[in-house]
């Protein structure tokens, strides 16, 4: 019988702000609002770093990086979440359940080996700008960059299939999409093992890059104090602010998610944080580094003149 109930599950129901139309409505708006900036945004930040050849260096090779797996990690659940908002109770299918949340959990922890390996451009261009190229050679910032998705593909995907969920018929998601803590909320079957090996992925890829980046902006900072140039200064803090600023933005709200006990007074919170931190997040990132950089808006006004 437990066999039969474990195979027959098909489908799921999302069931995330049911019977609440009036926020649905809202949610609705501002998702396809925020999804559009998103996908403008980060787009003409690829397109200017790839035509403007003052910014085919590193810093803008990986922020390209950034950009690109910010429109696929929005890509990867809003659309789906609209589609949900869009009735009361939606139903997903369980391959494109499990397609959906494995996809954003691996760009996930893309991003965040990604923004370690951006810390550490910074760090080698302020604390040894005379090496800088040779250190950070375009063979170097391809291999980093193929090690950041990599190690999402490997630390976002195997965990979830290495350890098979079974599930005895309840398939009611409280959530707008199928995310992983939601997901996992519904197996009936032993969890410890899923959940030691969450949380230690988890800490894996949120505390260890995390610290890392900690460690590479103290050094930094220390960098920056020996600079004679209070220009130079300004302009390295300027640089180093931007990265701050969505590292914390990413990693705050990611920890907060996933590292706290689990408890049914959270679920709400838990929705909430998932907005910001999986739609939120990848709108701000383009509007930070743009609105901070001089560079990028400069050569954003160079192809709009040479546009005209």
């Amino acid at each position: 019988m437990e066999e039969e109930n474990e195979t027959a599950l098909t489908e799921f129901i999302i069931i995330g702000y049911s019977g609440r139309p009036k926020t649905r409505i809202v949610l609705i708006v501002f998702m396809i609002v925020v999804y559009s900036v998103t996908v403008v945004a980060n787009g003409i930040i690829i397109l200017v770093t790839a035509a403007d050849p003052q910014l085919h260096n590193p810093m803008y090779f990986f922020l390209s990086n950034l950009s690109f797996l910010d429109i696929g990690y929005s890509t990867s659940s809003v659309p789906q979440c609209i589609a949900n908002l869009l009735m009361d109770k939606s139903t997903m299918s369980f391959a494109m359940c499990y397609f959906q949340m494995t996809t954003s959990v691996s760009l996930g922890v893309t991003e965040c080996f990604l923004l370690a390996v951006m810390a550490y451009d910074r760090y080698i261009a302020i604390s040894s700008p005379l090496h800088y190229m040779l250190i950070m050679s375009k063979k170097f910032c391809i291999q980093l960059a193929a090690g950041t998705w990599t190690s999402g593909l490997f630390l976002g995907i195997v965990p979830i299939y290495a350890l098979p969920a079974h599930f005895c018929g309840e398939n009611m998601i409280d959530h707008i999409a199928c995310e992983l803590k939601a997901v996992m909320k519904l197996v009936c079957s032993d969890t410890s093992l899923s959940q030691l090996v969450m949380f230690f992925s988890g800490g894996l890829t949120l505390l260890a890059p995390f610290a890392f980046i900690l460690f590479s902006y103290l050094r930094i900072i220390v960098a920056i104090l020996r600079i004679h140039s209070t220009g130079g200064r300004l302009k390295a803090f300027s640089t180093c602010a931007s990265h701050l600023t969505v590292v914390t933005i990413f990693y705050g709200t990611a920890i907060f998610s996933y590292l706290q006990p689990q408890t049914k007074s959270t679920q709400e919170l838990d929705k909430a944080i998932s907005l910001f931190y999986g739609i939120m997040t990848p709108m701000l990132n383009p509007l930070i580094y743009t609105l901070r950089n001089q560079e990028v808006i400069g050569a954003l006004r160079r192809l709009v003149g040479k546009v005209k």
